[in-house]
């Protein structure tokens, strides 16, 4: 499928005032994802493939090392047991994780690690997690992530301008970030958690689209609360409306606390019932994660030989 990049439009801040979001009606919708749909059987197993195609397999830790970064590369190449793909007559889909996510210290080496697999290195950048470094350094953490190698930036932005309805400043900042990227996908994460309301976290998705964002994303697993199904709702009705509006189709990315099989099957109904099949592409639709791989391939284990295997038959690094 060919994705046209969002361009981005001219600030419609009128619009932006005029959005208001029913939390109770969102919550009770949310509510609904997680008991009107069950994938069973070989359902559940070509679900959990597409959701392994689906993720930014992601390494942020303070003490990440050249050494672990290899090794989730290594991870990234063969996500599942040739074993298990072959029980499952899968093993020649050629199934990978959408991105490797890390930072901007270790893209040379997860670029290199990753040479001739197909699967892009993502860089967060912006003075990650906080977004409070000086604007010039954000900038060229961007640029200098793109020269290395990165071919997806996740930047953050500054919480504060949300909070009180600076909406020229956050346009402004998305602009500038969108720029610097240059062929770079750029994804915008909003750290919903800090937000204060849904009302925000909808202002501030469509504000970053309006500024040029591929795409959406909602927390940087930092803070206290990261994706919700809540939140997650409230996002991609806005990426629905911005698509009704200008014809340009959004990515979303939930990240932060999706560590089980199950929670990641829940966010891609969402994605289905709420904007479609298109949506689950990678192209469209991404998981921050480090540790769902692990419970994915357990579950697939699962379906291939009816039993369960030990957390540590799937270890990640």
């Amino acid at each position: 499928m060919i994705i046209d990049r969002n361009p981005g439009m001219k600030p419609d801040f009128d619009w932006v005032k005029t959005i208001r979001v029913n939390r109770s009606a969102v919550e009770r919708r949310a509510a609904t994802i997680t008991t009107r749909r069950t994938v069973k059987q070989n359902w559940q197993a070509a679900w959990l493939l597409r959701a392994i195609t689906n993720i930014d397999l992601t390494s942020l830790s303070g003490d990440d090392t050249q050494g672990r970064i290899r090794r989730l590369a290594a991870k990234a190449r063969q996500p599942v047991r040739a074993d298990v793909l072959k029980a499952l007559g899968v093993q020649n889909l050629n199934i990978h994780p959408g991105a490797l996510c890390v930072y901007h210290q270790f893209v040379k080496t997860a670029v290199a690690a990753l040479d001739g697999s197909g699967i892009p290195v993502a860089a967060v950048s912006t003075g990650f997690p906080a977004g409070l470094s000086p604007l010039e350094t954000r900038i060229r953490e961007i640029e200098l992530s793109v020269a290395a190698g990165a071919c997806e930036i996740d930047i953050v932005i500054e919480r504060h301008m949300v909070l009180t309805g600076d909406w020229q400043g956050l346009y402004d900042l998305v602009c500038d970030a969108r720029k610097a990227c240059g062929k770079a996908h750029l994804k915008v994460i909003l750290a919903t958690g800090e937000l204060g309301t849904l009302n925000n976290v909808a202002r501030a998705s469509l504000v970053a689209m309006m500024a040029g964002a591929d795409f959406i994303k909602t927390s940087t697993g930092k803070e206290p609360v990261n994706a919700t199904l809540p939140v997650a709702l409230s996002m991609v009705r806005m990426i629905r409306d911005y698509y009704q509006r200008t014809g340009y189709r959004i990515g979303f990315k939930p990240a932060g606390g999706i560590s089980d099989a199950k929670t990641a099957l829940n966010f891609m109904i969402l994605m289905k019932e709420e904007l479609g099949n298109d949506w689950l592409s990678p192209q469209l639709f991404r998981i921050g994660a480090s540790s769902l791989l692990s419970d994915i391939e357990r579950q697939l284990e699962h379906c291939a030989t009816g039993r369960y295997a030990a957390r540590h038959h799937q270890p990640l690094v």
